[in-house]
């Protein structure tokens, strides 16, 4: 049985003759009435009663009125879901994004792409770089949103193996316990990007620096740090590494050394129980890059994802 067959039955038993549905249907009548002939004969049992007046449906047919109205009701409804999911509003996306963007950017970006797509369901981790890069080769999530020191380095190195999309600038701050001399208490003195006055980067040397351990299959933060202290001639007294920009911020929390982080849109490390401050001169700042598998951007919901998330590098985003 074809679904073009129900619709045809369907039409003869609402205009009640087949000449009738023929014409609405925009077709000659001959071909119709062996359209129901031929649907009378698949299923072993008359469906209408033909009289001088038209046609009636036997106790079969209105049986078949009745399943064809819901059969062709859900491909209906079928349908119009699939176009939505053609138009990129209907679906899920998961999206692997580090933890840093996951404090403040991502959520931004959430809220905005729910507004476009109010029927996409997002699904969210938070790994660290290299696992979100190793997730998405492996086709568990759709997306990968990283930090690295270097972007246009990045792109050279992997631009063959996947998208990459740039997502903007990520701020470096000084972060410090919340005690720190000199810097105010963390109560009253203001934050990076809330009016604070920077402090010099000397303020790192001879001190305790917590950094994330590096890894070679993405340049980032730890690279990022070496960087600014070579550049601007500062030597810590030493450098200590942590698993996570996470155990660092517990760590400086709680005394035990300084940092240089990432605070994307100089918001996300408000969360903190630490000081935060601008730094003088000011470190080059970390990209956030938006990570694809090839050819993924063709996919509606994505598309529209990452239009979003790199449209504007004033806006807050990944």
């Amino acid at each position: 049985m074809e679904l073009r067959q129900l619709r045809y039955f369907q039409a003869v038993v609402e205009a009640g003759s087949i000449t009738a549905a023929a014409a609405q249907l925009h077709m000659s009548q001959p071909p119709l009435s062996v359209a129901i002939s031929k649907l009378e004969s698949l299923v072993g049992v008359p469906l209408l009663v033909r009289t001088a007046r038209g046609v009636e449906p036997t106790s079969a047919g209105r049986y078949l009125l009745d399943a064809s109205t819901r059969i062709l009701g859900q491909v209906d409804d079928v349908v119009a879901d699939l176009r939505r999911f053609g138009a990129g509003v209907a679906g899920t996306l998961t999206l692997a994004a580090v933890p840093a963007l996951t404090w403040h950017r991502v959520p931004s970006l959430l809220r905005r792409f729910a507004r476009q797509a109010p029927e996409v369901e997002v699904r969210l981790v938070d790994p660290p770089p290299w696992a979100a890069m190793e997730m998405l080769q492996a086709r568990s999530v759709d997306l990968a949103a990283i930090l690295v020191a270097d972007g246009e380095r990045f792109r050279k190195r992997h631009s063959g193996d996947m998208e990459v999309h740039d997502a903007g600038p990520v701020p470096l701050v000084g972060v410090f316990p919340p005690e720190e001399a000199g810097l105010g208490d963390d109560e009253t003195a203001p934050q990076a990007g809330e009016g604070a006055q920077s402090v010099p980067l000397s303020v790192f040397e001879g001190r305790t620096v917590l950094v994330p351990r590096r890894t070679a299959a993405v340049a980032s933060l730890p690279e990022a740090v070496d960087k600014t202290f070579r550049r601007h001639g500062v030597t810590p007294g030493a450098v200590r590494t942590v698993e996570t920009i996470q155990n660092g911020l517990a760590l400086i929390e709680a005394g035990q050394g300084v940092g240089l982080m990432p605070d994307p849109d100089r918001a996300s490390l408000r969360r903190f129980a630490v000081q935060t401050r601008s730094l003088s001169p000011e470190p080059a700042p970390m990209r956030a890059l938006i990570l694809a598998r090839n050819g993924a951007s063709k996919d509606p919901t994505i598309r529209g994802f990452l239009r979003l998330a790199t449209q504007d590098p004033t806006r807050d985003r990944v």
